[in-house]
């Protein structure tokens, strides 16, 4: 397998998000979906639904970061394959394979948002990008905090977020990141959601931040849009 440093990091994400990248993420080998373009639509896969795996392969194909907290790591690297759907329920193609032996597909959902799939559909972020951001904050705040709490199953609810706020750039869906005075939590039920087991539910609450542990070069107040370039 052939690695190739990033040296054009996609653009829509934050200064965090594009430095992690650069610094962290490698390019591999991956197929063209172009090569297979007529193989998928001779086997009933709507033209449009192999245009968004083109697309995302064009983006994001290749890319190689360091391996999630959760869902055992995440996918490997990156890589369109294997569309599924109905025109009533929409399409969804496999984001790439996993790194361990977990019991669902990372997937990209009919509106593009970046989840796991098994028993039901959970999507975890609206995006791709979403993803990345999590990843990025994740390296970040472990970097920084002083102190890191796991907390599992229905002691999730016990976790107090109302004087907290939701962190924009991770666009969370049954993930989310929520950001304090001088902490950050990361609340995952993508697993709980998919495998219909309440107690997958997991926290991690990151302690003992400065500001710049709390927000590592997305500058307080900004909106997403205003921190991409």
């Amino acid at each position: 397998m052939d690695l190739n440093l990033i040296d054009d990091v996609p653009r829509g994400l934050t200064r965090r998000a594009r430095g992690f990248v650069a610094v962290h993420g490698v390019r591999v080998d991956a197929r063209s979906v172009e090569q297979h373009r007529q193989w998928w639509l001779g086997r009933g896969i709507p033209a449009d639904v192999v245009d968004r795996m083109a697309a995302f392969q064009e983006r994001w194909g290749g890319l190689l970061l360091p391996p999630a907290s959760q869902y055992d790591g995440g996918p490997k690297y990156f890589e369109a394959d294997s569309p599924e759907g109905t025109a009533s329920e929409g399409w969804w193609f496999e984001a790439g394979t996993q790194r361990t032996a977990v019991p669902y597909s990372f997937m990209i959902g009919p509106a593009g948002e970046f989840g796991i799939h098994a028993n039901h559909w959970a999507p975890l972020h609206a995006t791709v990008e979403g993803w990345i951001e999590a990843l990025a904050l994740t390296h970040h705040a472990a970097m920084w905090a002083k102190r890191i709490t796991k907390v599992t199953g229905d002691d999730v609810d016990g976790i107090e977020l109302g004087t907290m706020e939701q962190v924009p750039e991770v666009r969370g869906l049954a993930d989310a990141w929520w950001r304090g005075a001088d902490s950050l939590v990361a609340i995952y039920t993508g697993e709980a959601r998919c495998l219909s087991f309440p107690r997958g539910r997991t926290a991690l609450i990151y302690s003992g931040l400065d500001d710049w542990g709390l927000h590592g070069g997305v500058r307080e107040g900004a909106s997403p849009g205003e921190e991409r370039s």
